[in-house]
């Protein structure tokens, strides 16, 4: 529905994700679906320990541009959706992606943006022990306990 949608800087429509979003590697989350750490329904990703869910969207982190061309599009350090890069014309392989005559390494995964507030979130599921005071620190809780 286009009322869930908004214009970027280049005119293109995407979903609106909020400004605390996180990148989460295809090969981080092919670990944790198999150690059973979360589980992935249609576009919601959910963090089994703490029942946190996230909205997320395919994506890729570019890492490096790997022909030594100027990389006009900004686009390295940068997480983008991959229907945006799409929409510049960007080709995706694996971690491999070409845009005009710049080819960059890049890391697929998908970019989350938390359903409701965190204190939505702890409200509903009130935890026994020390509470984490953002979303960052629950993250970053189950981030350290899964390395």
């Amino acid at each position: 529905m286009l009322e869930n949608r908004g214009r970027t800087r280049r005119g293109t429509l995407m979903p609106r994700m909020g400004k605390n979003r996180v990148f989460f590697p295809q090969a981080a989350l092919d670990q944790w679906l198999s150690e059973g750490k979360v589980d992935l329904s249609g576009d919601e990703l959910t963090i089994k320990p703490d029942a946190r869910r996230y909205r997320i969207l395919e994506a890729a982190r570019v890492v490096v541009e790997c022909t030594g061309l100027p990389d006009a599009n900004e686009l390295v350090g940068k997480v983008k959706t991959r229907r945006f890069l799409s929409e510049l014309g960007a080709e995706l392989l694996e971690t491999s992606m070409v845009l005009g005559e710049n080819a960059y390494d890049i890391v697929p995964g998908f970019v989350g943006a938390p359903v409701g507030s965190f204190e939505e979130h702890m409200a509903v599921n009130a935890t026994d022990g020390s509470r984490p005071a953002s979303d960052e620190e629950l993250l970053a809780k189950f981030l350290l306990e899964s390395l």
